[in-house]
Order: C-alpha cells, then structure tokens, then sequence
C-alpha cells in the first residue's frame, strides 16, 4: 500500500471509533460498541466510561489531517522500503494502551508481530478487525502471537522496570525500543481557578489513575490550600463506588493509618506528602516547591515523567489526550522504526 492509502484506512478507522464512543451502530461500529459495555466483565478495570475514553481518544486523534501533518515530518515514508517484521509487546494497564505502537508499525508500511496483554486483547483484536474491512491490505500485515515470539526484526516491548530488564536481556542482540514506568506530575502555583483545578482531576481520575500518563504526583508552593483539591475534585467521588478502586483507597487509609503518616482524606482519595513520583490507586503524592524551581526538579527525574500537566506545560485535563506526535518515553517511534 501507499502511503496515502495507509492514512486513508486510519482516518476512515477514527472515524468508526469517534462514532463508537458516541454508541452510533453501524456494522463496522457494533463489535467496538459491544466491547465499550462488556469489557469489565473481562478487566473489571475496563469500566464503560474508560473504555470509551480510550476509544474517543484515539478517534479523535485519526484524522486525515493530523496523520498527514504527522507523516510529512518524515520524508522517507513516502519512499518505497523493504518492510520488516516488527514485534511489538504491549501493556494492558488501560484501554487499548498498545495503539499506538501499532499504527506506527502500519504507517510506515511495516508486519506487525503483536502480543498483547491478557488484560487488554479483546479490544485492539477489534479495533484491528474493523481496520482490516476498511482496508483489506492490512489483513496481510498484522499477525497476533499467543506463544514465543519469533521471525521479528526488531522489537517494541512495554512495562514495569522489572519486565524492562528481562526485555533488554532477551532481546539484546535485536534493535529494541524498552519502555519502563513511567508516571505524570502536576506544577500547582496557587493562581489556579476552580474550572483548572477540575480539570486538573481528569488527569488525576480517568482511567482509576492506572496510565503512565496519569497525575501520581503534585507539586504545590507551601501553604497550599489542599480542600481547593477536594473541593474541585468531588465530581469524581463517584469512583468510590467501583469495587477495586473503594478496596484500595480503605487499604491505604488503614496503612497509613497504622503507620501513623499524616496524610489528608477527602472520603474518596488520600493526599499524603511523599517525595515518591509513583502512587498507587486512590493515593496522589504531594510536595511543596518553590514554583520557580520547579524546572531543575523535573530535570532531575526526568527519566521517570511522561508528562507534566500545568503552567508552562500540558494544560490540565489533557494529560490523557496525547497527540500523535507525542511519543512515549519521548523516544521518537516512527524515527526507530525507520532505521
């Protein structure tokens, strides 16, 4: 295929995903609406509302103008290439979280070898399907692995710290993309209005906080008036009444309890103060910074941000709505893949 063709299949694809995640039926839409409403069955973490999150947020991204604006920065697409196989394993900590190393795969004309997460393969099996009828090209260019991994050229593989080191072991002599944790932070100068700081918690909440884009930790200047927090964020209490993300938040509250940390409980999530970027469900981090100093702290840990929401960055709310040219890791995917 050309590589307009390749753009044509995917906004035509963002465009089935975009009605999906509105519930319009048509026979392309119907396997990915039925997915939306039943996926908790198979990840009770995978509630209706992150399901179709996930999905609003890659349609919306899969237009034509923004896959062309993407693909221009990079002259060699439109240059005929020998295609490679390329293994590329995924994550399953939120909805469909492998997509996007898989349009960059099929992009630039590349076989996809995919092995998905259990925790998230019904979904991107889906999504696949439905790109395959708009593009039947593509039936020949996406094979998903249930045993070893093998025949690839390269590989793109994603997850804890742990799993990162035995990727780099197993995969070493193979040109490799190894993603470890990483996390979102927040900078708070105090000027923020109520509607910021609302925002603020869809960075904080979608996805019960599970994605390596999500808000685990702020930095505020001392004296911060932490029930604004509360206040803005109480629309989303609703979590409370998801199982898994209510356990967690008792469980916290009793370890810190019987451990006697001095931490702030809003009845639906815990505020502690702790140096740690990384927060486990129902629990966000905090630190009182000099603002101004703010850039030489996030230098520091760099290697463990994925993004930074607030003044002078990302603006609150969009923490989760990455664009296309928004690369994981700030590794450059498509540059990888086309060396």
């Amino acid at each position: 295929m050309e590589l307009e063709q390749r753009i044509d299949a995917f906004a035509k694809l963002g465009s089935v995903l975009t009605g999906s995640a509105k519930g319009s039926h048509t026979g392309l839409s119907n396997g990915i609406i039925r997915i939306i409403d039943d996926y908790h069955k198979h990840n009770p973490w995978f509630t209706p509302e992150n399901v179709r999150r996930a999905v609003k947020a890659i349609g919306d991204e899969l237009t034509a103008d923004n896959l062309t604006t993407w693909t221009k920065r990079y002259p060699a697409l439109g240059e005929e290439m020998n295609a490679k196989n390329i293994a590329v394993i995924m994550a399953g900590n939120i909805p469909a979280v492998g997509f996007h190393d898989l349009l960059c795969v099929l992009i630039t004309g590349n076989l996809l070898l995919v092995k998905t997460s259990s925790k998230d393969d019904l979904l991107l099996r889906e999504i696949v399907s439905v790109l395959c009828k708009i593009e039947p090209g593509f039936g020949s260019y996406v094979r998903f692995i249930e045993g070893k991994l093998e025949g690839f050229d390269a590989v793109i593989a994603t997850g804890s710290d742990n799993s990162a080191r035995y990727f780099e072991y197993y995969f070493g002599r193979y040109p490799r993309l190894i993603r470890k944790n990483r996390t979102g932070i927040a900078l708070l100068t105090g000027s923020e209005s109520h509607d910021e700081l609302v925002m603020l918690g869809e960075d904080v909440f979608s996805y019960f906080g599970l994605g390596c884009r999500n808000i685990t930790k702020l930095y505020m200047p001392e004296g911060y008036d932490l029930t604004r927090l509360s206040g803005a964020w109480r629309e989303y209490s609703g979590c409370m009444d998801h199982g898994k993300y209510a356990s967690n938040y008792r469980y916290h509250r009793a370890v810190l309890t019987i451990n006697h940390e001095k931490f702030t409980d809003t009845g639906f999530l815990l505020l502690r103060r702790e140096p740690s970027l990384f927060s486990p469900v129902a629990v966000i981090n905090y630190e009182e910074t000099d603002p101004h100093l703010f850039g030489e702290v996030a230098t520091s840990m760099s290697d463990s941000i994925q993004v930074i929401t607030g003044a002078g960055h990302t603006p609150f709310g969009f923490a989760q709505k990455p664009k296309l040219w928004d690369y994981s890791d700030n590794i450059d995917t498509i540059g990888f893949l086309l060396k």
